[in-house]
């Protein structure tokens, strides 16, 4: 993800925490809320301590942005997202991580259909 295309300030996260939409699973909680300002979708991402050190929380967010990159262009635009990281996502490899973010935001309605 670009840099001007992440959420990092702490208001941000609460205005989507508080008026934001969400849908789940059990590896990752999406919050999501429409943004008119933004032309692009623009992501945050959340992993507690609880899931493991630095180096773990850092390649979750890591892998998490790549996975979103690859896929931006399904994403419906105008978006502002937040991607929570739960424990069972620790174990995960690329492409279940990858099927269960995809899983998440199709949940959420915010995929649209493969162009």
């Amino acid at each position: 993800m670009q840099r001007g295309l992440r959420l990092t300030n702490r208001r941000d996260f609460q205005v989507l925490y508080r008026w934001g939409k969400s849908a789940a699973n059990s590896q990752f909680v999406v919050y999501y809320r429409r943004n008119a300002n933004t032309e692009r979708v623009r992501l945050g991402i959340s992993a507690s301590k609880k899931l493991g050190n630095a180096v773990v929380r850092n390649r979750l967010r890591r892998r998490i942005k790549e996975i979103v990159r690859h896929h931006v262009e399904r994403v419906k635009p105008h978006h502002d997202l937040i991607i929570i990281v739960r424990k069972p996502a620790t174990i995960q490899d690329y492409g279940q991580m990858e099927k269960s973010i995809l899983h998440v935001l199709r949940r959420a309605g915010l995929l649209t259909a493969r162009g």
